[in-house]
Order: structure tokens, then sequence, then C-alpha cells
């Protein structure tokens, strides 16, 4: 990649990411090291809308 190339790409271009979340005060991707109380309590919050 040329010098000129590198100043005109936007930051993040062709960066894959996960959906990222904040349940319960902490910042995850998924669920699955959660025990059975945070995943009771991520399941018994309200949802809403987007």
């Amino acid at each position: 990649m040329t010098q000129k190339e590198m100043k005109t790409r936007e930051v993040g271009q062709d960066v894959g990411f996960d959906r990222i979340r904040r349940i319960t005060g902490y910042l995850v991707g998924t669920t699955d090291r959660f025990n059975n109380a945070k995943r009771a309590e991520e399941r018994d919050r309200v949802k809403h809308g987007l």
C-alpha cells in the first residue's frame, strides 16, 4: 500500500466486528461465559426497540 493510499483510506474500512453489548456492566459479545444468575439478569431486563 502506498503512502497516498494510506492517507485516503477511511478509519475502520474493511474491518469486521461482532456485536458488542453492555450487559450487567460488562462489555461482551456473547453471554457464553455468564453463570446462571447473570443469564437470568440479562433475560429479565427490559428490551427497548431501536
